[in-house]
């Protein structure tokens, strides 16, 4: 794969990254900025699926597609959804473009809900227009250093401590953690632990699985243990 070169010459390793016309890959993130690693036209193709799935994707379908749509991107690197530190670059490439979408759909009338598990646009509820809300997320994926900075035992302890984390479970989550595994809701926590070891055993990276859909489903157990009750 073709991607770009920086004028200075700097080699860098892991996920290959596009600057500038030759061959660059990115280890050491220093002065690597969104838009050397994003395709053409990529914040009008990720509209355009966003809205032809007007029940939301979950962020393993929606790196799918854009995998699909864009051959030539980092969403279509082989392998990218199995290594941990090039999965979370590619989620957090992601999450920044999307956050930033967010923004420019506020003018449009309406809003992006951003979950792991639905992605999805939707009406802006009315009497909004003026409410700004802190949301910690929202600063997060649009601080550019996160990624630059961000190394592998870094991941390694976000994954541990998202594991570690309890929140309360909202009836939207426990649909859509449903969905991830395929049943439908009111499903009880018995078919839950069965779909999930199911399709673990099926997706599993050590047996050619893709460690984003692992995660996928992992986090959905995760929420419904929450919900019901681990046990």
């Amino acid at each position: 794969m073709t991607w770009g070169c920086q004028s200075d010459g700097r080699v860098m390793t892991g996920v290959e990254g596009r600057v500038c016309g030759g061959s660059v890959t990115l280890g050491h993130m220093i002065d690597v900025q969104p838009d050397m690693l994003l395709p053409d036209a990529f914040d009008e193709g990720l509209l355009q699926l966003l809205h032809g799935h007007p029940a939301g994707l979950s962020e393993y379908a929606l790196l799918q597609a854009l995998a699909e749509r864009f051959p030539d991107s980092l969403f279509a690197e082989p392998g990218v959804l199995r290594d941990p530190l090039q999965l979370f670059r590619v989620h957090f490439l992601l999450f920044h473009q999307l956050y930033q979408l967010a923004d420019q759909l506020g003018d449009d009338g309406l809003t992006l809900q951003i979950h792991a598990l639905n992605i999805q646009v939707q009406p802006r509820a009315s009497g909004t227009e003026a409410l700004q809300v802190d949301d910690p997320l929202r600063r997060y994926y649009l601080d550019w250093a996160q990624w630059r900075t961000t190394n592998r035992d870094d991941v390694e302890q976000l994954i541990d401590s998202f594991w570690r984390r309890r929140a309360p479970v909202s009836a939207p989550e426990v649909d859509a953690a449903l969905a991830v595994l395929g049943l439908e809701p009111g499903a009880d926590a018995v078919a839950c632990r069965r779909q999930y070891r199911r399709m673990l055993s099926v997706h599993h990276p050590d047996r050619g699985g893709s460690t984003a859909r692992a995660q996928e489903i992992n986090q959905a157990m995760l929420i419904l243990q929450r919900y019901y009750g681990k046990s």
